[in-house]
């Protein structure tokens, strides 16, 4: 493998041994980029001369025996989204288009002082509101493994050039799988930490503005290995809450595969997948029992999947509806209005359409008033406590990402978008199923590339744990590498 397509932990060995420089590296990224980059537009915000400064600077430091920490001198990029001192921010809304940051947010800075530095920012989609990536300021990011295809969103720009070798490490974020889908589309690592254990400060395009609900920041990477060393770096208190508490995060109990307990959840009525993804989920599965984990393909968690669904809808969209302005929110308040009394009911029971049930979560979450969204998070505190229950159970849950592969781009209004699974149409959102289960209960997940399909596109699965088990999901992922293989780059960019 090419040194590009490397992972972070390894480079860092290589600066370190000075079998190569943090400049010539982040030279050779440069090079790559202006080279490669322009059929897949994936770094969209360039720093070049300010990186290789930087990195003059780290090769400056370890001739002098300094150690600037676990990533010293590794040249890395970070989804738009987050800010850099001196660079626009804008999330891909023209309305922010002059938006500079006037600091680093707090990631950026824990990054450099663990050593790193900033070659550009990556390609989001508006708002970091969608599966693929593309925005009226700096267009449309394709997939390295076929460009007619998506990179996924929202941070599809981060996993396109993970993939394609233009960075050593990436950090994007997720509500609704945007670090997952697009570790999955492109095959690479991403990993949706535990709510809260990473401040989502200077993760923001108004600064002073809570963390968020649902909402998480976290790592993408071309190995395990260099999650758990991005997540270290990322996790932990902001200073404020610094002064009170400290994240302790457990530790994997176990030493190999066949020591777990794992239960495979590969499709389901509510949301189904691709045969073929059904079928990959299936085998990782085959082969851990294989290995002699305790494997099951009937375990589930004691919740109705419909309601479960429903109820991260509503607290998704509220989440969603304060960027709105007036005029939207006046809109979606008219279509709450006209909806009738069965399709106002967060009880699945008593709705028995699937999809009208996900309309009327999706438009009464949008204005959810605090009472009412605080009887959906007691509704979601029962799904909480159902997970608990069953990761005391099972250490992981193998479950799919996406229903598909990369799909082809399809840049039409939402309302007109659907996606074909097993030759049926589905509803276009309808696969945020499988990212928002594990949001909506603040669970860790990590997804790791399992190999390509029969049209050669990647397929990512979830492995899944109870809150706080993060280290246990990433250190399955570095262990199933090692028997199903893990990142290989895409053909026309080894």
């Amino acid at each position: 493998m090419e040194i590009y397509h490397l992972s972070a932990t390894e480079l860092a060995k290589k600066i370190k041994s000075k079998e190569v420089s943090s400049k010539e590296l982040t030279q050779m990224y440069i090079d790559r980029i202006e080279k490669l980059d322009g059929d897949i537009n994936s770094v969209v915000v360039k720093m070049f001369e300010r990186a290789l400064q930087d990195a003059e600077k780290a090769d400056i430091a370890l001739n002098k025996g300094e150690d600037l920490g676990p990533l010293h001198g590794i040249p890395m990029t970070i989804k738009e989204s987050y800010a850099i001192e001196g660079q626009k921010t804008t999330w891909g809304n023209e309305a922010f288009k002059e938006n500079t940051a006037k600091s680093d947010g707090l990631a950026v800075r824990r990054f450099r002082e663990a050593g790193a530095h900033f070659m550009g920012k990556t390609n989001v989609p508006l708002d970091l509101a969608d599966f693929q990536s593309f925005n009226s300021i700096y267009g449309t990011t394709n997939n390295p493994w076929n460009l007619e295809k998506i990179p996924g969103g929202s941070s599809g720009g981060s996993a396109a050039a993970l993939a394609a070798g233009f960075t050593g490490l990436e950090a994007g974020s997720d509500i609704g799988g945007s670090i997952r889908n697009p570790a999955h589309f492109c095959g690479v690592y991403g990993h949706k930490p535990t709510h809260g254990i990473i401040p989502q400060t200077g993760h923001e395009l108004i600064s002073n503005v809570p963390d968020s609900d649902l909402s998480v920041c976290g790592p993408l990477a071309r190995s395990a290995e260099d999650l758990k060393c991005a997540l270290d770096i990322m996790a932990g208190p902001a200073e404020r809450e610094a002064t009170g508490w400290k994240l302790q995060l457990p530790e994997p109990s176990f030493k190999s595969l066949k020591e777990l307990k794992v239960a495979v959840w590969a499709t389901d009525e509510v949301a189904p997948v691709s045969n073929e993804i059904e079928e990959r989920t299936t085998q990782v599965g085959e082969t851990l029992a294989k290995l002699g984990a305790k494997v099951s393909f009937d375990a589930r968690p004691n919740f109705d999947t419909t309601f479960a669904h429903a109820n991260y809808q509503l607290l998704l969209q509220s989440v969603m509806a304060a960027g709105m302005g007036d005029e939207e929110r006046a809109k979606i308040q008219k279509m709450v209005e006209e909806l009738d009394e069965s399709q106002m009911t967060s009880d699945a029971a008593v709705l028995g359409d699937k999809t009208a049930l996900f309309e009327a979560a999706s438009a009464r979450g949008a204005v959810l008033s605090h009472a009412n969204w605080l009887k959906a998070n007691y509704q979601r505190e029962k799904l909480k406590i159902a997970w608990k229950e069953f990761f005391e159970e099972w250490d992981i849950l193998l479950c799919p990402q996406m229903a598909v592969t990369a799909f082809e781009h399809d840049q039409r209004k939402f309302s007109e978008r659907t996606l074909m699974v097993n030759n049926q149409e589905q509803p276009y959102f309808q696969q945020i199923f499988w990212s928002g289960i594990i949001v909506n209960s603040y669970l860790p997940s990590t997804v790791f590339p399992t190999g390509p399909s029969s049209d050669g596109l990647p397929i990512g699965v979830q492995a899944v744990s109870g809150a706080f088990q993060d280290y246990k999901t990433i250190e399955f992922s570095r262990l199933i590498a090692e028997e199903i293989g893990g990142y290989t780059a895409p053909p026309n960019y080894v």
